[in-house]
Order: C-alpha cells, then sequence, then structure tokens
C-alpha cells in the first residue's frame, strides 16, 4: 500500500473533519461534496455569523501586542476565522490556497494557529513516490530560499514529524557537495552545526552528506559514513537545490510528487496550489489529515 493509499485509508478510519475556507470556489465545491460521499472527510465552512469571541484568546497568544478590536475584526476573514476554529478543535485540518496566496495561508495559520513546539519557521515538503515502490519526504522545495542554520533546524524537525506520521520512520539526511570531512566550506560548516543540534535532541541524522551516500548503505561506507545510506527525508540546503532535485525525480525517475504541503504548525494546515484540481484538493486533503495523527507539539 504506498503512502498515498495509506492516508486515504486513515481519513476514511478517522471520520474527521476538514476546513474548507473557500467553498465558493468551485474545485474546492466538488472537493468537499467527494471527500464526504467517498467517506474521508466531514467537510466544515466557516460561518459568517459564528460568534468570535471564542476566537480571539488564539490570536492574542499569537500575536504578542495584537489589540483586542483588531482581533475581532480580522476574525472576520475567512481565512483567518478558519485558522482559529482549527486552533478551537473544531476540525482536524485545514486546507486552503485555491483562492488566496500562499502568504496569506502561511499569516493566517501562523495568527490563527501558531507554530509547533520548538519550531519557529514555516516550512513545506513534497511526498515523492518513486515507481519501485521507495517512498521519501524532500523539504523544503516551496518556502524557504536560502534557510540559515535554525531555519534548517526547524524544516528537519517539521519533516521529521512528518515522515513519522506519513511512513512510520524518520531517517533525515542533510545534503550537501560534501560527505562528513571530506569538504570544506561555510555551507559544510553549517550543516555539521545543525547536525550536532539535531542530535542532541534524539533525531537519526547524516550531515552533512551528499545524495548518493544519503541512499545507498554501500557508498555511505566507502565514505566512512557508518550506518548511512538509509535515509528517506533528505533536507536540501536551499530552495535551488530542492526544487531542482524533485523536479528532476519527476522527469527522469518517473516519481510522483504530492505537494507541496506545509508543515510546522501546531494543527496541520495545507497550502494549494492555485491550479489545483479537485483531485489534487483530495489528495491534499488525506495527505494533511494524515499528519494530524501524530501531534505536532511532541
Amino acid at each position: 500500500m504506498s503512502l498515498l493509499e495509506r492516508a486515504f485509508a486513515s481519513a476514511r478510519a478517522r471520520k474527521s473533519r476538514v476546513l474548507l475556507p473557500e467553498i465558493d470556489d468551485a474545485r474546492i465545491c466538488e472537493a468537499a461534496a467527494r471527500l464526504r460521499a467517498e467517506g474521508l472527510a466531514e467537510p466544515v465552512a466557516p460561518e459568517p455569523a459564528a460568534p468570535l469571541e471564542s476566537y480571539v484568546p488564539h490570536l492574542l497568544r499569537n500575536r504578542p501586542g495584537l489589540k483586542e478590536s483588531l482581533a475581532r475584526r480580522m476574525l472576520e476573514k475567512p481565512l483567518i476565522r478558519a485558522a482559529a476554529m482549527l486552533a478551537a478543535g473544531e476540525a482536524d485540518c485545514l486546507i486552503a490556497g485555491a483562492v488566496a496566496p500562499t502568504r496569506r495561508v502561511i499569516e493566517a495559520a501562523q495568527l490563527g494557529v501558531g507554530m509547533a513546539q520548538g519550531i519557529a519557521t514555516p516550512s513545506s515538503f513534497f511526498a515523492m513516490l518513486l515507481p519501485d515502490g521507495r517512498e521519501f519526504i524532500f523539504a523544503d522545495c516551496a518556502l524557504n530560499v536560502a534557510p540559515d542554520a535554525a531555519e534548517l533546524a526547524d524544516i528537519a524537525r517539521a519533516s521529521a514529524r512528518t515522515a513519522r506520521a506519513l511512513t512510520g520512520r524518520s531517517e533525515l539526511a542533510l545534503l550537501s557537495y560534501s560527505t562528513g570531512r571530506s569538504g570544506t566550506g561555510p555551507g559544510v560548516d553549517l550543516l555539521h552545526g545543525v547536525t550536532d543540534t539535531l542530535r542532541a535532541e534524539g533525531l537519526s541524522v547524516q550531515g552533512p552528506v551528499q545524495g548518493d551516500a544519503a541512499l545507498n548503505s554501500g557508498i555511505a561506507t566507502r565514505k566512512g559514513l557508518a550506518g548511512g545510506g538509509q535515509a528517506n527525508v533528505l533536507i536540501f540546503p536551499s530552495l535551488d537545490a530542492g526544487n531542482i532535485a524533485y523536479k528532476l525525480c519527476q522527469e527522469l525517475a518517473g516519481a510522483q510528487a504530492l505537494g507541496p504541503v506545509l508543515q510546522g504548525f501546531a494543527r496541520p494546515v495545507s497550502d494549494l496550489s492555485r491550479g489545483a484540481s479537485s483531485d489534487d484538493i483530495i489528495a491534499i486533503t488525506a495527505i494533511t489529515l494524515a499528519l494530524a495523527s501524530v501531534p505536532e507539539t511532541g
């Protein structure tokens, strides 16, 4: 059973609720009907007349210094109201972006939901499904252009949680042009520091490591990387590297790329491409609901 098939099966078993603040869009409306008909989730739309007072504390907590009067006005926007509803436990995930730009979805999630414990950086991932059955998490391929050490660590933490939820295991590789101490440079030094930080937190991580050593145990051994070659989570040093890599995997290896899916928030939120079809919306919803099976706060 593939990652996507497992996500669909999990969604059917959990009888979850999904917030769809862009329900007026025809694609969202079609997807909502199919989600209900296929037993994947119960769609929920923010009610314009819903009382807002119970949601105000969520905004005040996530943005210190925000005035209550301004928070109430902000909650009149469906996207922000939906994020606050998610924080209040009125649904299991939030799906938006068919109409709203990515930055608005992220802003609403940061304001209404907030970030997961120990994570300050929103990021994204692609679930990469290869024809031979192998499954990987690639991050970040869509949001963070040139992440610094703290941001890379956040991307890795969020991706580890994602991998545990979707695949049951998390073996991280911080990718570089150097494996171990074979090369030098600012980027290599940065990854050594990030690797040390993540290992101190108990994560299973190799880095800096070249792509072949991350994926091939024989090559890892020859390069002096004991226990390497088992990675299923690939963390890229830049958006250039990540975006290029996932598209090459699609075109040269026939990989299926599911995403980008947002990660790092206290509750599952995902952004859609504005060109998303109803099939895309349903697939992203199933994957996002699967993320709810592993608490983002742990």
